[in-house]
């Protein structure tokens, strides 16, 4: 279990908006919206970490970092990150040990602002 001052980094999780388009279908090619703001621990991927994600999912590690925060129902791999001024597409989701204590979030960084 993290110790709270681990959780420095305040970030916030986006879901994409979700429209309606002319012919009345669902579309997620809305905009994002802010869904929570939560403290975090912001950590680039280190060797270790990559050499097991890039075996088990080939996940490219160029800006790429995890993102621990507190279990929080909800939160699913569709979100993105916002970290200050920079996006974050969550690949992976990680509930340590199953535990709903904390969750660990791969995420890549969007170029271009996605």
């Amino acid at each position: 279990m993290s110790k709270v001052s681990e959780y420095r980094h305040r970030i916030t999780l986006q879901k994409q908006v979700e429209i309606v388009d002319d012919e009345g279908f669902p579309s997620t090619d809305g905009d994002w919206s802010d869904w929570a703001t939560v403290w975090a621990a912001v950590e680039p991927l280190s060797t270790n970490r990559l050499t097991t994600f890039v075996a088990a999912a080939a996940v490219n590690a160029e800006n790429t970092i995890i993102v621990r925060i507190r279990y929080r129902p909800g939160v699913t791999a569709d979100m993105r990150v916002k970290y200050g001024n920079r996006i974050f597409d969550i690949d992976h989701l990680i509930d340590v040990d199953e535990r709903h204590r904390e969750l660990q979030l791969v995420c890549r960084e969007v170029v271009n602002g996605g």
